[in-house]
């Protein structure tokens, strides 16, 4: 039987969530994202910064695009779709330092962080749901 604290710390260095991937990106701390959805999904929007690669590429394109020793973030659209699973699984095939990002792009967006398309980079309306909208004082 897998003890509940190691299986725990297991499952948070495989995984992610949006906020901590922005908290780092914003630090300066140097991870590779990486968007594994389709060409249509990543022209509707993707995480400011990703790199497109689709999963089924990965095998092919990592070692030429994406240095041996870095530390990488895959996600796709949401918590219902296992893309981002298949990119880690990819990627960890390969000896890459991989997690995945939970929520996937879907909570990416919902909770307010950068999005960038064909016309640059926007930020969405924070969803009071999955994030916490920030109000600024009005002085």
């Amino acid at each position: 039987m897998i003890d509940r604290v190691d299986f725990f710390a297991a499952k948070l260095d495989y995984e992610t969530d949006a906020s901590d991937v922005h908290a780092a990106l914003k630090a300066g701390e140097q991870l590779v994202v990486i968007d594994v959805r389709s060409d249509e999904a990543w022209a509707q929007g993707r995480v400011s910064g990703a790199v497109h690669m689709h999963y089924s590429e990965i095998a092919a394109r990592a070692y030429q695009e994406i240095p041996a020793d870095a530390e990488v973030v895959v996600y796709c659209w949401s918590p219902g779709c296992n893309a981002g699973a298949k990119g880690a699984l990819e990627f960890a095939k390969l000896g890459y330092s991989v997690r995945e990002m939970i929520g996937g792009f879907e909570y990416w967006v919902r909770e307010g962080y950068p999005v960038e398309d064909a016309d640059g980079v926007h930020r969405r309306p924070v969803d009071p749901l999955t994030g916490i909208a920030r109000i600024r004082s009005r002085a």
